[in-house]
């Protein structure tokens, strides 16, 4: 009957079935914790890729264009127009709001640009109608000039003034040149950032591969251990099944326990006690008789005549009267035979020689105890083993339904032939940048030799001053100062406009590029621009999803995209690949659902009636009842009467008092004899004596209270089986669900960091926000910031040539040699 326990070890054959991802908070609360996992680290690829850029020195003066551009550009991003220009196609502007506007964002840039036209038309003509009034000797012709006394000074003021200016000059056309010379060595410096971005590309083809076999493989974690745990089920399962049932099991199995062990306990006094008694009693007769053949020899001996001789030897006659009246003591004190009726009561009662079963006590509780025992598997759970085969079969067909070896490979020849065509590109790049030089440098040249002739001029106008000379006797080195300061004039008028052209035309479209692409890039509205609902397309809300799934209500953003992988996460949340392959169901597929045999506890009886009627049976014995207190004083009475060692001591003792003959002989040898009887006889008595005494002192603790202690450890035992008969199937099913759940939690455990890999460390899309960094790297910090900065510099040149013609015309009448010349007008 016992061996019904061993169902609780079999397990149901595990069949494949669906696991339910869909879970209550409750439920997932009430799950027992599953041992934790190690899957290891996916391995990763690097990435060398830096898309970020410091300009160094030359950010200061992309800084000071920014803050230009915000003075003449400080509305916000126009977005509503935007959306609106695209979704008509990026069409003429049709409605009278939408030119209104436009024209508003773009008043700062239309009142730049007229004011450069304007710049561009009047100054050539100016030019033309002074150098026609020149020649009629007007606006400064005539080679004349009126001696003043403050000449000295106007002639140090204008000199001060026209070189502050010229340095002016020089710094915008510096500006100019370091913005033309970044612009040149930062598109050198582009192949290196292409090159880096298209090695990632590169890397992250060859790691996605690798990442997926990875996470296929680490299905054998989850499976070593779910066999390991079917392995080790009697102490996973069992013991958790003991531990619950112990709570009342266990009382009552000890007492049962301590019950069967005070039975033996009371069965092995009893036969004690009954072998203790024959041996005595059979010891009490043979001492009897050998005391009694003592006393009649000694009798014998006494009533020789030399011991009734009074008058001839009066000591030898008291101490024979002596000796004659001790020898009532030479008895046996403690009486053991049948004849007794205490002895005779109490063998009656204890019955030493009945049996009481209480072996299926022990045997049950082997039972119960070899519930959390190690066991062998089951028939079942080799074809378990199999299962787990199958599903890791199932996992790894994963890279033959999502072709992720083939689509890799097809990248890799992309990546390669875009090299190859970028490669090829890299010429045509060079040369367009070495004419955009050449022009810039020719710009750059135009302002240079205007500024040449002003500090040559300056320096031949001070090194020739003579300030005894008058104006008509200057020197040579004086006048070609002044000669030098018109020619500048002239250049001056010629190349200005021109210089100006350039600056309108790179300002609108530099300018431009900043605030309607560059700025909005960095703070992100350009974003939103593209993800507007139904832009590229009336029908999708959002153009990604529709394009690539045909699903435009796919939560799947520009932005959002561009943020995931700019966080460095998994391209399989990043582009929201699960819409054409989702994995959890997938996995979810493959897993197992652990089914249980029924187990019925109740087949399992404790004690059974006949051990119970043994334990009743026990406790009517009538052991309880026996008056120990009379027992115990029988037995302390001792052996004999008196000590017989000390009696044959204090009989030689007066023997040796007696003159020598055969009298005192024959007491010596009395004496001798009961020396003979003591060691031989009364001492192992008196060992038997102290066993039996124990034995009556063990029946007298183990017995007292007996129907009590049997009635407590029978109500005990029947709690205990009604526990086993009503609840133990639930909590074994209870425990049974528990340990499913846990083996079930393994092969969560694997979903969910399946899952969380492919969404964070998985093909890591970082490489395409690189890309688009660096497009904006290339696009706005080396193209725009560089032709917004040239053009800064150029429009400063072309600004101060104005004042530097007015002050190169006045100072020219204080280095030329004239003609005429007045007195000094008081």
């Amino acid at each position: 009957m016992w061996k019904t326990g061993l169902l609780l070890l079999f397990w149901g054959l595990l069949t494949s079935g669906e696991l339910q991802q869909e879970e209550t908070e409750p439920e997932r609360r009430s799950l027992p914790p599953s041992g934790k996992l190690d899957f290891g680290y996916v391995p990763q690829g690097v990435y060398q890729t830096l898309a970020y850029y410091e300009p160094g020195v030359i950010g200061l003066l992309f800084h000071m264009v920014h803050a230009f551009l915000y003075v003449v550009q400080p509305n916000p991003f126009p977005e509503d127009l935007v959306i609106k220009v695209a979704k008509d196609k990026f069409g003429a502007i049709q409605s009278e709001y939408q030119k209104v506007s436009a024209i508003y964002y773009e008043t700062g840039f239309v009142v730049c640009a007229v004011l450069g036209l304007l710049f561009m038309v009047l100054l050539p003509l100016v030019g033309l109608f002074f150098c026609l009034c020149r020649c009629c000797d007007n606006c400064g012709g005539e080679m004349h000039q009126r001696q003043r006394k403050n000449a000295d000074c106007q002639r140090g003021l204008l000199t001060t003034l026209l070189f502050a200016t010229s340095l002016v000059i020089t710094a915008g056309v510096l500006c100019a040149y370091a913005a033309n010379q970044n612009l040149s060595s930062q598109l050198k410096g582009m192949r290196r950032l292409v090159s880096s971005n298209l090695r990632d590309l590169q890397s992250f083809t060859n790691e996605t591969p690798t990442q997926v076999d990875y996470l296929i493989a680490q299905y054998a974690t989850a499976k070593n251990k779910v066999i390991s745990d079917l392995d080790n089920v009697g102490p996973l399962l069992g013991g958790k099944i003991h531990e619950e049932l112990g709570k009342e099991v266990c009382p009552a199995m000890d007492g049962a326990l301590r019950m069967a062990g005070a039975m033996r306990e009371t069965k092995d006094a009893l036969e004690n006690v009954s072998m203790s008694l024959e041996v005595l009693q059979e010891a009490t007769g043979k001492l009897h008789f050998n005391l009694s053949l003592v006393r009649f020899s000694l009798n014998r001996t006494l009533n020789d005549p030399g011991c009734n001789d009074e008058d001839s030897d009066a000591t030898t006659a008291q101490l024979c009267l002596s000796i004659r009246s001790s020898l009532a003591q030479l008895h046996v004190s403690a009486n053991f035979t049948r004849s007794n009726h205490v002895w005779y009561e109490y063998s009656l009662e204890v019955k030493p020689n009945k049996t009481y079963c209480l072996t299926p006590v022990p045997q049950n509780i082997r039972l119960y105890y070899s519930i959390n025992s190690p066991m062998p598997l089951p028939p079942s759970l080799p074809g378990a083993r199999g299962m787990l085969d199958i599903i890791g079969t199932n996992i790894s067909s994963f890279s033959k339904v999502f072709p992720v070896h083939s689509t890799m490979a097809n990248f890799t020849n992309f990546i390669s032939h875009t090299h190859s065509k970028i490669e090829d590109s890299y010429p045509e790049i060079d040369q367009i940048d070495f004419y955009r030089w050449i022009c810039c440098i020719g710009l750059c040249c135009m302002v240079v030799l205007i500024l040449a002739f002003n500090f040559l001029a300056i320096l031949c106008g001070t090194i020739g001053y003579d300030k005894h000379a008058s104006p008509t006797t200057r020197g040579c080195v004086s006048n070609t100062g002044g000669t030098l300061l018109m020619a500048g004039v002239g250049f001056s008028f010629l190349f200005s406009w021109i210089l100006m052209g350039v600056v309108t035309a790179t300002f609108l479209v530099g300018g431009n590029l900043e605030k309607l692409v560059c700025e909005p890039f960095h703070t992100k509205q350009l974003f939103k621009v593209l993800d507007t609902p139904h832009l590229v397309n009336p029908e999708w809300r959002n153009f990604i999803p529709g394009y690539m799934y045909n699903d435009s209500d796919l939560d799947l953003t520009v932005e959002s995209l561009y943020s995931n992988c700019k966080e460095n996460r998994g391209i399989y949340s990043a582009m929201r690949l699960d819409k054409v392959f989702n994995v959890t169901p997938f996995l979810n597929s493959s897993l197992v659902s652990i089914h249980m045999q029924c187990i019925d506890l109740r087949v399992i009886v404790l004690l059974e009636s006949e051990g119970k009627q043994n334990l009743i049976g026990f406790s009517e014995t009538g052991v309880d009842r026996i008056n120990y207190a009379a027992y115990l004083e029988e037995v302390n009475k001792g052996v004999t009467q008196v000590d017989l060692l000390s009696y044959a001591n204090e009989l030689e003792a007066q023997t040796d008092l007696m003159p020598k003959g055969p009298l005192q002989t024959s007491l010596k040898g009395h004496a001798n004899s009961l020396r003979q009887i003591h060691s031989q006889q009364v001492v192992p008595m008196e060992q038997a004596m102290s066993m039996l005494n124990q034995s009556i002192r063990l029946l007298e603790r183990t017995a007292s209270d007996l129907p009590n202690k049997v009635a407590d450890v029978l109500a005990t035992i029947e709690a205990a089986q009604y526990l086993i008969s009503q609840n133990a199937t639930q909590v074994v099913n209870q425990e049974t669900e528990k340990y499913k759940q846990t083996i079930v939690g393994y092969f969560r455990q694997y979903i969910e960091w399946v899952r969380t890999s492919l969404t964070m460390e998985v093909a890591a899309c970082k490489p395409f926000s690189n890309i688009v960094d660096t497009v904006e790297i290339v696009a706005c910090s080396f193209l725009v910031d560089s032709l917004n900065t040239f053009w800064f510099g150029l429009g400063c040149c072309a600004l101060f040539l104005l004042p530097s013609i007015i002050l190169s015309v006045k100072l020219a009448k204080f280095y030329r040699r004239m003609d005429t010349e007045d007195v000094y007008d008081e």
